[in-house]
């Protein structure tokens, strides 16, 4: 694949006579991937700069990081190049055969020595163990909603006292106002960014029932009930935010 068509400007829904079914992560979306999200989700490079920078202070000695939904390894390189802990391996995990194909070649790419192993696999299937250090950016939003409990309550077992777990998500609000306002400043992101009203309008449609945003409170509540403590929203930009949970040193 030429760095071309890896760099591909997203036009995927500006065609005004095609069809368009349920959003997937197919080689279409692969293909232009990184223009898709840096012109569709404010503060996404901050987001990945500071996993980075969270993983290099948290990853513990002889433990696995793990970058669940890791579509082509953005996060997963920002551990490996900041994690300074001795015998740490990253695991990276996504159900689209496509983007571990190219996220392999991403990995190939780089000369930093943490080793990395990727996993074509659904989470929902995924063994997650002596982790220090987990990031799902984005991702959660895209598994149905009654299997979301059950996935984060997965995670915290998995992971070793005082690691830490970076969720990512496009957030909904309980107040009808600022849920409406939010959107909208959303809207105007992507079309500043370039994207047309039909290919926003488009891409929505195509995202309905695929991507189900919750709101923080519920995100929150769900990250308690599996047992994290010390939960914080770090990071908000209109209605996309990531929070840091913690799993407590001495569990009750």
């Amino acid at each position: 694949m030429t760095k071309q068509s890896r760099d591909s400007r997203d036009t995927l829904f500006a065609a005004t006579d095609a069809e368009f079914g349920a959003f997937t992560f197919d080689q279409k979306v692969v293909d232009v991937f990184p223009d898709m999200i840096k012109r569709s989700v404010p503060g996404y490079t901050t987001i990945i700069h500071m996993a980075g920078q969270l993983a290099e202070r948290y990853a513990q000695a002889g433990s696995l990081c793990y970058d669940l939904g890791c579509s082509l390894g953005a996060s997963t390189l920002a551990m490996r190049h900041r994690i300074q802990a001795a015998g740490v391996k990253i695991i990276a995990i996504d159900n689209s055969q496509e983007m571990i194909q190219r996220c392999q070649q991403v990995i190939d790419a780089d000369s930093h020595e943490i080793p990395v192993e990727l996993r074509q696999e659904s989470l929902l299937d995924s063994q997650i163990e002596n982790a220090s250090v987990v990031v799902m950016n984005f991702t959660l939003q895209f598994i149905a909603p009654a299997e979301r409990d059950r996935l984060i309550a997965r995670i915290y077992q998995g992971m070793r006292p005082g690691g830490v777990f970076i969720l990512s998500e496009k957030l909904t609000f309980n107040s009808a106002h600022h849920d409406e306002l939010m959107n909208e400043l959303h809207y105007y992101f992507k079309k500043t960014n370039g994207y047309s009203e039909l290919e926003i309008a488009q891409k929505r449609s195509a995202l309905d029932n695929v991507l189900i945003p919750e709101s923080l409170e519920c995100h929150q509540q769900r990250l308690a009930k599996a047992g994290f403590e010390g939960t914080e929203l770090w990071f908000q930009c209109f209605n996309f935010s990531s929070l840091l949970a913690f799993k407590p040193i001495q569990e009750k």
